[in-house]
């Protein structure tokens, strides 16, 4: 990407957080700019942040603004390193790379010549999807930002069953996320910690001959290796209906023992996003689950998570997680969300068939995070 064009995508990406109510950061005045190359190229907007989201210490809410870093020129093609620097284009948190997943997106919006069927045991969606290779991200998001956007996005949604004696006890890590690459806007930071974590040295440390200047530790790699088949994202299924995009990540966690059966749990991830101007709120929700084992249950209830969330051209998007247990190693789900528009008429977005897939060479089950 060209310094102009780098320029451009940049301000872009932030005028529309701004749009959407992103709250951390500010636009930067004219001489808060870097050049992007030698010879008066183009150049990149500071990232500036506001005071009190730089420290605990209390300080006024005024409009007094820090400088966090320098953005950079995203992406176009291959993948950020380890130890990138970014802020989140939707949720506006600051966060770092650890490592990438490289997924398959079915995204049902998107037409293709060749076709690969999705179907679930009622027939629902049969419509034929291919996959396309898609790249995300496992980060770390910084824990002074984790106020801000608990409200739009969860920051404990990343979750692990615990330990066989209670084969229903989850736990969460806190400022663990999957972010997709599109969302990623770099920066580059010279503070040698610019990231607020428990994790953040344990994982990474600073070298200031790399580029990006975080390395990986061994405890990341090893923590990866071993705890791979339950962090791992293989699928992302994606589906627009009336201008609201869903978009559903399943994640296998486990199978634990519970009275003589065998119990399979999965965690899915769900993004909601509104892609027009329109306000509406999301009001209900209606999933059907099948399982292997021949059963199909139908679950409805209001909103989700205990909120109806609104989507508006402020603040379009809203992530949540939740899980599911069968008593069979695989099954499917699908579903719609019922939103309401301002005049109090009603419309369901369809919800993408989705499977749940078990490890098939699970020798042994996960008894927590392994470090």
């Amino acid at each position: 990407m060209s310094g102009c064009a780098a320029r451009r995508y940049v301000a872009a990406a932030l005028s529309r957080c701004r749009a959407r109510g992103v709250p951390l950061w500010e636009p930067p005045p004219a001489r808060g700019l870097r050049p992007l190359g030698a010879g008066g190229a183009a150049a990149l907007p500071l990232l500036l942040l506001p005071r009190r989201h730089l420290s605990s210490r209390n300080r006024p809410e005024g409009k007094v603004l820090e400088t966090v870093g320098v953005f950079e020129a995203p992406k176009q093609h291959g993948k950020y390193e380890t130890g990138q620097l970014f802020l989140h284009s939707v949720f506006g948190y600051r966060g770092i790379v650890l490592f990438p997943w490289q997924a398959r997106l079915y995204d049902r919006d998107v037409a293709s010549p060749v076709t690969e069927k999705s179907e679930n045991a009622a027939g629902h969606g049969s419509k034929e999807v291919k996959g396309k290779t898609h790249t995300y991200y496992q980060v770390l998001i910084d824990a002074r930002d984790c106020p801000h956007i608990s409200q739009r996005s969860q920051t404990e949604a990343v979750t692990f069953l615990a330990n066989h004696d209670d084969s229903r006890a989850l736990y969460a890590i806190p400022g663990l996320d999957y972010v997709s690459h599109e969302d990623i806007l770099p920066y580059s930071s010279t503070d040698q910690v610019p990231i607020q974590h428990e994790l953040f040295e344990r994982f990474l440390m600073y070298d200031q001959t790399k580029v990006p200047p975080f390395v990986a530790r061994d405890t990341l790699c090893a923590w990866q290796e071993k705890n791979h088949p339950w962090l791992e994202l293989s699928d992302v299924h994606r589906e627009t209906t009336e201008n609201i995009r869903v978009t559903v990540i399943p994640f296998y966690m486990g199978m634990r023992e519970a009275q003589n059966s065998h119990v399979y749990w999965w965690r899915y991830c769900i993004r909601l996003e509104n892609l027009d101007s329109e306000v509406v709120q999301l009001r209900e929700r209606h999933w059907r689950i099948f399982s292997l084992s021949g059963t199909l249950e139908t679950v409805r209830g209001r909103g989700v998570v205990g909120r109806e969330p609104v989507l508006s051209k402020e603040q379009p998007a809203f992530q949540y997680s939740s899980h599911v247990s069968l008593q069979a190693s695989s099954g499917h789900m699908w579903g719609t969300f019922r939103f309401e528009r301002p005049d109090g008429s009603h419309f369901d977005v369809r919800i993408p068939p989705f499977s749940l897939e078990s490890n098939k060479d699970e020798k042994t089950p996960p008894s927590g995070l392994h470090w």
